[in-house]
């Protein structure tokens, strides 16, 4: 079974766009003839959207959810739920991102959007190996998908059907397939093949593989594909005994390719069932050259010798097959050294050290390789997709691990900003009270009464001279003054000139008094009202502040609650998630080590049938001196009679 290429970062971006669309199509928010560009209203969902396009998920998600708790979101609710089933699905959370899709798409996605997010699902599940929840999610399709995501959906419900090896299903599933020249459509061909094969119908199997064997290809997955076709035709044509068909598939296998070591074990093995051990031993010398880290250079190892003594040269073969007991008894001394490296933790802890990344996160790859005791049994090991998913979990329990650690610290750190927070307040708040008592807001709300009435009672009396400014209030005193010596010495003739001259500056100042009564009215009223708005914040902030005398010992309390809460929350996690990274790194080294012991398995088989070659040629030695003696014997008794 050959699985289509599945990009999951590619597959959970599409799937949260095109389900966040289908909402707001289905909201009767815009039409899909008129979508216009998607605008962000609440700047904490742009934050997510920013870490979650960077590739961080685990940051994406936290904030996310931490915006979701203190409803930031109002404004994109059912896109956020999208946002936060995807990244449950990145991390395998599959239960609860399926309940998360479930009730978004039943709550308003239009069909077909809602039948492409169940694809999606099911395509994810499959590839991190659910396969019954997989069956689930694909099984919820109604309708096919457009496109080409219509044959996609047609080879993973073949692929599911073929995990259950139900292959007489998944080759009716699969003849849906229209013949087609893009890959999807030679992989389904492909698997078409094989599932013929293995439900019985041989003959139509193998001629589905011969024509995708026989396709020129432009790129090297098809160049890889191609290959694969012709070794499984070739072993399968060896199998039934047709040595020179199973030739004539193995010869269009590429020798760089990833399929030419088992495609040279094949060719000499066809070779050598049509009794041609020259021939064969031409791509089993190639391949005995190779690396011994694969089996089939193991088998090359057994099968040169086999030739040879094949051809009659037994001193030779005797000897390979020394040497090949000898690379068997290295490797399996190599492969035990690599397995007590693997069990003493030094594969896994320097993938972790070479591989360290941001975040956690199911698209994490491995980029570097460690140093190991033997390098070519790193090739195995990482090939199985089991050890892949489990060193991911694995990495991510250790990246949960620092993560609490680090939270452990920074709650201390809280906890001490609040014990100097609440320090500076015990020690601020007899300052600002004795602040707020020389105030005396209410003295000054009395003050600002009788101003009050002062200015209604100017207004009333049209007291002109009640709004004069200071050099206006001089001048008035000094007309005063001017007036009593006026009326005291009314009778002399000197002052009756400085009478007629105080009228005319009286009323000029009376005059003036008068012009600019209201203009000065109306700015007394302006500044009144000014007064009053400054005594009512000055009021609310009275108030506030004793609110917050009343409060602030209450929220400090609550804090230092919340904050003991999760630090204990914390050190409760942190052992329980440092038990689960060990027995999952213990798990991940079983898994490697099960491997190259498996290998040693082989290995062992191979050294014993090269053993049992050596003797079968010492017996065959042995049976010839024999046979030459008594031939020698029974020549010489014919001389004498």
């Amino acid at each position: 079974m050959t699985r289509v290429p599945f990009n999951p970062i590619r597959a959970l971006r599409r799937l949260t766009v095109a389900v966040a669309f289908a909402l707001t199509v289905a909201a009767g928010t815009a039409s899909a003839a008129e979508a216009q560009p998607h605008v962000i209203k609440a700047p904490h969902y742009g934050d997510s959207l920013f870490y979650f396009f960077q590739d961080r998920y685990f940051t994406s998600v936290t904030n996310l959810m931490v915006s979701q708790h203190f409803t930031r979101l109002p404004q994109h609710e059912d896109e956020a739920e999208v946002l936060r089933g995807g990244l449950f699905l990145s991390y395998g959370l599959h239960r609860e991102a399926g309940q998360i899709f479930a009730q978004l798409i039943e709550k308003g996605a239009l069909p077909a959007v809602r039948d492409r997010a169940w694809f999606y699902l099911a395509k994810i599940r499959y590839q991190r190996g659910y396969l019954a929840e997989a069956e689930d999610a694909i099984g919820r399709i109604d309708k096919p998908l457009p496109g080409d995501l219509e044959e996609d959906r047609v080879l993973l419900r073949a692929q599911l059907l073929m995990a259950r090896q139900d292959y007489a299903g998944a080759a009716q599933v699969l003849a849906t397939v229209q013949p087609g020249k893009g890959l999807t459509g030679q992989y389904a061909r492909y698997n078409l093949g094989v599932a013929l094969i293995k439900s019985g119908e041989t003959a139509r199997g193998a001629r589905l593989l011969d024509e995708i064997g026989r396709t020129p290809a432009t790129n090297e997955e098809m160049k890889s594909l191609r290959d694969k076709a012709n070794v499984a035709l070739g072993y399968a044509a060896l199998q039934e005994n047709t040595p020179q068909q199973a030739r004539t598939y193995l010869e269009r296998v590429r020798l760089a390719g990833l399929q030419a070591n088992k495609a040279l074990l094949g060719f000499g093995w066809a070779a050598a069932a049509m009794n041609q051990p020259k021939v064969a031993l031409v791509p089993w010398l190639e391949l005995a050259q190779r690396d011994s880290g694969d089996s089939a250079v193991l088998e090359a190892k057994l099968a040169v010798p086999y030739a040879l003594a094949e051809l009659g040269a037994y001193g030779q073969s005797l000897k390979l097959y020394e040497e090949a007991v000898t690379v068997f008894e290295r490797e399996s001394t190599d492969l035990d050294e690599s397995v007590a490296a693997i069990r003493a933790g030094k594969l896994v802890e320097d993938l972790l050290r070479l591989n360290p990344g941001d975040e956690m996160g199911w698209f994490w790859n491995i980029q570097q390789l460690p140093q190991m005791p033997h390098a070519g049994h790193l090739a195995q090991i990482l090939a199985q997709h089991e050890f892949q998913e489990a060193f991911k979990n694995y990495r991510d329990l250790r990246f949960l691990e620092r993560n609490l650690r680090e939270w452990q610290d920074k709650l201390g750190v809280f906890g001490d900003m609040l014990a100097n927070r609440r320090q500076a307040y015990d020690a601020r708040l007899p300052q600002v009270r004795e602040k707020e008592r020389s105030l005396n807001i209410a003295a000054l709300e009395r003050r600002c009464s009788d101003l009050a009435a002062e200015l209604a009672r100017v207004e009333r009396d049209s007291d002109v001279h009640a709004l004069a400014d200071a050099k206006e209030r001089d001048l008035v005193e000094r007309l005063a003054r001017v007036r009593e010596i006026i009326e005291r010495d009314g009778n002399d003739p000197d002052v009756a000139a400085a009478r007629d001259r105080y009228r005319r500056v009286a009323g000029a100042l009376s005059w003036r008094l008068t012009m600019q009564f209201h203009p000065r009215l109306w700015e007394a009223k302006k500044n009144m009202k000014a007064l009053e708005g400054e005594l009512a914040q000055a009021r609310a902030l009275d108030a506030a502040l004793a609110q917050a005398q009343r409060d602030e010992p209450a929220r400090f309390d609550a804090l230092a609650e919340r904050i003991a809460l999760l630090s204990k929350q914390v050190q409760a996690q942190i052992p329980r998630v440092e038990q689960l990274a060990a027995e999952q790194q213990k798990h991940v080294q079983e898994l490697a080590a099960a491997e190259l012991l498996h290998q040693k398995e082989r290995v062992a088989e191979y050294a014993t049938q090269a053993r049992f070659a050596v003797a079968q040629i010492y017996d065959r030695a042995y049976v010839a001196k024999d046979m030459a003696k008594d031939m020698a014997k029974d020549a010489g008794n014919a001389v004498r009679q």
